[in-house]
């Protein structure tokens, strides 16, 4: 089957199949309508050959009456068709937002860290755009011509069956045109598609990051990255408009062919002969206008339409991909954790055949603190991600409490873990808002007891607004250490059992670090937690100690045991206490 074909299919299944009912009553609308709009050219005949010539004037008063109220039908009808279908299409489009977006956070992060969120957006919002010509305008619009055409031809063979094959002949030839060009138009379309989404994502890094560009005078090379990608745009949508100007001016010449020429020529010679009367031939025009206008009409619908299943099939993708809750083998629901973590010959790649973890063993009990140090690059974070289960192990296995953590429904597990990162994301809103974050339902009291351990209180009451500051993007209206404090202080709301701090202090000045080491003993009591540090400082009174280097665990034990050994740590330790 044609991937043409497997996308309609996909359309009638997840669009309109849901909506059948509705569907339903947007195509007998539809009939309705079109079957109105038939009274008007059918009356003519009767008109011109019945009712002018012989004065019949009890006949035009009902005509007139019954052609007014077939006008009166179609207003009624497109109304409701608007009603119905076009504003069900917008509703339809929100709900494909939600369910999008839905599905995109619940995929792995090995997904995000391959995937600019530039093109995310553009994904979920511009992809299913489209998709409203699936239920809404498109789908009025193709029906009703389609019932158009196929009565209008009925009709036009009754009255002159030669005239008719004769017209009907250009309108098969650009049938073929518009079919050829809908071939080349759908791949065209689906790459916009995608060249879409990269200009758009390249265009939401260099706003996030407007500081650095500025910063190192980057703003021409930034102009010239996007000026590349929107010319690649560009050239896509002149192909695209290439191939509906040979559509448009083919309809031109070919419907003008069957409409002028031969309807003049052919009908001419019919009504010089006799065979043909004066309301017969204009009944004929208005009959051949009538199908001939859903015709040229089908070539928009068309580019509307293919548009619209290229922005399926890339949704239909993004569907299709497997969420981390979908992980069949995880099965087992914790219903609490006291924070045993045991790591048993794991290893991991991020690419294929290049192992950055290898074969990394160690116990830590619940309620200890274990301290990850070393080099750049060495594997400290990818632990720790795999450890809150961001990452799977290749080989080996994690467990928790006893049970393997790939077989653990990651719900249940990460309701029991807090992370606090270098770099933590704050979003945009009031300092508030972003404690309550992880506990947005959380006391008053609970979330004054995190404020205080956090010392948030010492920056928020020399603001106006206090904790209802806004913050804006990415808390930018804060300084890195006042940021860190708010991060930390929504971990201790979060009150989790399994605790993760990849340099929380990093952004911290020496008294801002002094203050917040004080609340993270009390933060880390009784809970499992992993500390990545530079500052060695930070982690003497760590549980345990574990070296990373190349992927592989180089030392392992206390502060005092490890500056006994005189090895890698000392080195680190001795040089760092130098400085």
């Amino acid at each position: 089957m044609s991937d043409r074909k497997v996308s309609i299919l996909k359309a009638f299944k997840t669009i309109i199949w849901p909506r059948r009912n509705l569907v339903f009553l947007g195509l007998l609308l539809i009939v309705i309508n079109k079957a109105a709009s038939f009274v008007a050219p059918v009356s003519l005949r009767y008109f011109l050959d019945d009712i002018v010539p012989n004065r019949d004037y009890e006949f035009l008063k009902i005509l007139v009456g019954v052609v007014i109220l077939s006008f009166f039908i179609q207003a009624i009808m497109s109304f409701l068709l608007t009603k119905v279908l076009s504003i069900q299409a917008q509703y339809m489009i929100s709900e494909l937002r939600a369910q999008v977006q839905k599905q995109v956070l619940s995929l792995p992060i090995r997904f995000f860290d391959n995937t600019k969120s530039g093109a995310l957006v553009s994904r979920i919002m511009s992809d299913v755009e489209g998709v409203r010509n699936l239920i809404g305008t498109g789908l009025v619009q193709l029906v009703g011509g389609t019932i158009t055409a196929i009565v209008s031809l009925i009709l036009l063979l009754r009255i002159s069956p030669a005239m008719t094959l004769l017209t009907f002949i250009p309108l098969v030839v650009f049938g073929i045109i518009a079919l050829r060009a809908f071939k080349i138009i759908r791949p065209v379309f689906r790459k916009r598609g995608e060249i879409n989404a990269e200009v758009k994502g390249r265009l939401t890094e260099t706003l996030a990051g407007i500081r650095v560009i500025k910063g190192f005078n980057a703003e021409a090379q930034e102009a010239k990255v996007f000026e590349l990608g929107v010319e690649r745009l560009y050239l896509n949508v002149k192909k695209s408009l290439t191939a509906t100007a040979v559509m448009t001016s083919s309809s031109t010449f070919l419907l003008g062919l069957a409409t002028t020429g031969i309807m003049m020529g052919y009908g001419g010679y019919m009504m010089m002969q006799g065979e043909l009367s004066t309301g017969e031939y204009f009944e004929f025009t208005f009959l051949l206008a009538l199908m001939v206008a859903p015709i040229v009409q089908m070539s928009n619908i068309g580019s509307q339409l293919t548009e619209a299943l290229a922005g399926l099939d890339r949704t239909e993708e993004l569907m299709n991909k497997t969420a981390e809750i979908d992980e069949k083998d995880r099965t087992v629901l914790l219903e609490s954790v006291k924070g045993d973590v045991v790591f048993d010959n794991v290893s991991f790649a991020y690419e294929e055949d290049k192992e950055v973890l290898h074969n990394i063993n160690f116990k830590v009990k619940a309620g200890e603190v274990i301290a990850l140090v070393g080099s750049s690059g060495s594997g400290k974070s990818t632990i720790a991600g795999l450890a809150a289960s961001f990452l799977n192990p290749d080989s080996g296995t994690i467990i928790i409490d006893g049970n393997d953590l790939s077989r653990i429904e990651l719900t249940s597990f990460r309701q029991f873990l807090g992370v606090v990162l270098q770099d933590d994301f704050l979003f945009e809103g009031t300092i508030k808002e972003n404690i309550l974050f992880p506990r947005p339902n959380a006391s008053k009291e609970e979330l004054q007891a995190a404020v205080k351990a956090a010392y948030v209180n010492e920056f928020t009451d020399r603001f106006e607004d206090g904790m209802d500051t806004l913050i804006g993007e990415r808390g930018v209206k804060l300084s890195g250490g006042q940021r860190q404090r708010i991060a930390i202080a929504r971990a201790i709301l979060a009150n989790p059992r399994i605790l993760i701090l990849d340099e929380a202090t990093s952004n911290l000045d020496t008294e801002s670090e002094a203050l917040i080491q004080k609340s993270l003993a009390e933060l880390t009591k009784g809970r499992t937690t992993f500390v990545i540090a530079h500052r060695l400082s930070t982690i003497r009174k760590a549980n345990q100690i574990l070296v990373i280097e190349n992927g592989r665990i180089a030392e392992q034990g206390t502060h005092d045991a490890l500056i006994a050994e005189k090895g890698r740590y000392y080195h680190l330790f001795t040089y760092q206490t130098r400085i």
